[in-house]
């Protein structure tokens, strides 16, 4: 007997012979075995609670679950990147009644002088943000860390701050131009355009850390002196700027600070300066 049986009475007979657990359990690969769900963006993301500190509004944000994303390999410049998710592109957390926005490492700390400026500078125009879906497109995150690049200017914030958001942005325009399909309508303009905005960006960086570095104590932006080393050498060699490159790679392979991991991360970034510039 059906669990289902009578529903015939109902005129839903077609319905007797469901399976009540008739589902992605049930199917199976082609070698016979259960196939494993298929983990998506979204199934990555939790909403997280934050409290705006300019405008005390609690508010929602999307973030990566800890732990859940693998990484498979960093960039040069440490950019990470992480199986199935870019979890760059949830980094900038944004009120949405205020329009105070700063990377998730920044958000909280705010001093009242600043969060004046932000209210007369962006939260007086503000009209709010865009509905997003269950995940942040490339589109999405690059605006949300252009209003946090914004607000380091409004708020007057350390070099550094500016200096690593807009790394995290050049970051973004980068992983849009490798996820971009290649049948996309004016694909090389475009390329192009991200690789154009990418160089921008990291020459800001650069500029920052550089004057972050004559000014600011470590860690920085949770890095130590060497990283930061490391990663002005290259932001240098990304822009172009290869004598001042070669002189800060220098002085992490001489450095008796520097671990020998770092110090052969040097070495690549030394192997690719000779290859630019011969």
């Amino acid at each position: 007997m059906s669990l289902f049986s009578g529903l015939d009475k109902l005129g839903l007979g077609k319905l007797e012979k469901m399976d009540v657990f008739e589902g992605e359990d049930k199917k199976e690969t082609a070698d016979g075995k259960p196939a494993e769900p298929k983990v998506t963006e979204a199934d990555l993301l939790f909403d997280k609670s934050y409290t705006c500190p300019v405008c005390d509004t609690e508010f929602h944000s999307k973030m990566v679950r800890t732990g859940k994303v693998k990484l498979l390999s960093a960039d040069t410049d440490l950019r990470p990147k992480y199986q199935l998710v870019d979890s760059l592109k949830y980094d900038a957390i944004v009120c949405p009644k205020c329009g105070y926005g700063a990377l998730s490492r920044f958000f909280k700390y705010m001093m009242p002088a600043q969060a004046e400026l932000i209210r007369e500078n962006i939260s007086k125009n503000f009209s709010g943000l865009k509905e997003t879906g269950d995940t942040y497109t490339y589109d999405d995150a690059i605006m949300r860390h252009q209003l946090a690049l914004a607000n380091t200017v409004v708020k007057k914030a350390k070099a550094s701050e500016k200096a690593y958001t807009c790394m995290k942005m050049a970051w973004l325009c980068r992983g849009k131009a490798e996820s971009l399909p290649k049948d996309t309508p004016d694909y090389d303009e475009q390329i192009k355009a991200l690789h154009k905005e990418e160089t921008e960006l990291l020459a800001n960086a650069y500029n920052g850390f550089m004057e972050a570095f004559s000014k600011e104590s470590f860690p920085m932006c949770g890095m130590d002196e060497i990283t930061v080393t490391y990663l002005i050498a290259d932001l240098a060699r990304r822009t172009g700027k290869y004598e001042e490159s070669s002189r800060w790679i220098s002085r992490v392979l001489t450095s008796r600070d520097a671990n020998e991991r770092i110090k052969n991360k040097a070495r690549d970034i030394k192997e690719l300066l000779n290859a630019q510039k011969a």
